[in-house]
């Protein structure tokens, strides 16, 4: 049966009543917009509206039924406190982006990724109904008999079909700890080939496998990370204090090819979250004569964040560029997703001619026959997404890097994730993102257009 505190679903109602109020307390001539001042988004966004959407009363996770493995969750509220709520039950979220503040409404309208996404795919798939408020100020419930044109249009919308109140969601259950295994490869190629044997069989050398990633230091270092659910109790490591996670997972060829690990489930889920992957090396947070002083609450990608909405308001690094006799920097802070046949040949392209380091993979399946029309990608077909986050000298035209890698990914039939910078003209943007199925949904659930239109809202304007 559901757990479900007494008040849950009554705070719940009264926080929709908000939402909803709020609506229909903006101007009928003025855009729709979420009231909130922090995103997850690396895109340029016009500053909150204080006559926005107020999703205050949305933050919380409603019920976790437990025999059904499943949860009811608001839409606003974080992975952090998701997981909260579903680790004492030995469940968690089918696939848990790597970020504590990500919430999950804003990774099922955005696309989330993890390293259970091989064999669970992207959090949207394990979603059974929403209550989405559309751009009507009506709430609907989409599912896949419900609605289903929005429902499967939903993902990778960003907000601009609607935004989600309520989600029912699968669960899974979890052990209490991660037995890790990082294999060191010196061949992109190689790597690529034991990942895709790991995709099809579930399996390494027998064990069964249930998460998996990697990490590329270069052409000829990277790595692997299985990972395997155990109930065997153990010594654990912590990388929440002095230790760096992707620190640890190097290691020399000349004696193993192979270094293990354990971590407590907790901490593997949230694994990334201390050191922002290896962003927080830009705040000095790394070293450790400061690490040594940074508090441990402190260390954590919403801090960060708040750190880079500094740069950005006040052109911190920008500045510091200058003052040194070196031009701007373009930002490229990206996820895109390639064919895992088609991996090397984008990890080489890359490594060859974008100045990033270290570069983030993880493999990905769609589960869902019916496809998701916003970002057609093969069902059970592997692609392989590769992050890389930082900047490069700025090139002869405006987001000129970023643009080659736009070319490339499309070369090699790929898709790009919409939360950062994108250059497409419209012809381009509408044959990879939906083009006539996101107009025809949008129509219907937003007839009046109060709602940002995709490509204004994921597209640089200039």
């Amino acid at each position: 049966m559901s757990v479900v505190p007494t008040d849950a679903r009554a705070a719940h109602a009264a926080g929709v009543e908000r939402l909803l109020a709020s609506y229909r307390a903006i101007p009928p001539a003025a855009t729709v917009r979420l009231a909130k001042p922090t995103s997850n988004l690396f895109r340029a966004r016009e500053a909150a509206n204080a006559e926005g959407l107020d999703t205050s009363g949305l933050t919380g996770v409603i019920a976790v039924d437990p025999e059904a493995r499943t949860a009811d969750v608001a839409g606003m509220c974080t992975y952090e406190d998701l997981v909260a709520a579903t680790l004492p039950h030995a469940l968690s979220p089918l696939v848990v982006p790597q970020l504590k503040t990500i919430t999950l409404g804003g990774a099922v309208t955005g696309l989330g990724i993890e390293s259970a996404s091989f064999r669970n795919g992207l959090p949207h798939e394990s979603v059974l109904e929403m209550d989405i408020l559309t751009g009507t100020g009506d709430i609907v419930t989409a599912s896949r008999e419900l609605c289903s044109d929005l429902f499967h249009a939903f993902p990778n919308s960003y907000g601009t079909l609607g935004y989600s109140v309520r989600l029912k969601i699968e669960l899974e259950p979890v052990k209490p700890f991660v037995a890790l295994r990082h294999l060191r490869f010196d061949a992109l190629t190689d790597l690529v080939a034991a990942m895709d044997r790991i995709v099809e069989t579930g399996a390494l050398d027998g064990a069964p496998v249930d998460y998996l990633d990697g990490v590329v230091f270069s052409a000829d270092e990277s790595y692997l990370c299985v990972g395997t659910q155990t109930a065997t109790p153990g010594p654990v490591s912590d990388y929440t204090g002095r230790d760096i996670y992707y620190r640890s997972i190097q290691h020399s060829s000349d004696n193993t090819r192979e270094k293990h690990d354990r971590l407590t489930i907790h901490d593997y889920l949230w694994r990334w979250d201390t050191d922002w992957f290896w962003c927080s090396r830009a705040f000095g947070a790394q070293n450790p004569a400061i690490r040594r002083w940074w508090p441990r609450r402190y260390r954590r990608s919403s801090v960060y964040w708040k750190l880079i909405g500094y740069d950005r308001r006040f052109d911190i690094a920008d500045r510091i560029e200058k003052r040194n006799g070196r031009p701007p920097r373009e930002r490229v802070v990206q996820d895109i997703e390639v064919p895992i046949e088609r991996t090397a040949d984008f990890l080489h392209w890359f490594l060859e001619n974008v100045p990033i380091e270290p570069v983030w993979l993880c493999p990905l399946r769609l589960r869902d026959e019916g496809g998701w029309p916003l970002y057609p990608i093969r069902p059970h077909h592997t692609y392989v997404n590769v992050g890389f986050w930082s900047s490069v000298p700025v090139g002869p035209t405006d987001g000129h890097t970023n643009r080659l890698i736009e070319k490339k990914v499309s070369d090699l039939d790929g898709h790009k994730s919409l939360y950062s910078d994108a250059y497409y003209s419209p012809e381009e943007f509408d044959d990879l993102y939906g083009g006539e199925t996101y107009k025809t949904v949008k129509k219907t659930y937003d007839p009046d257009s109060r709602l940002l239109d995709l490509y204004a809202k994921a597209v640089r304007r200039r």
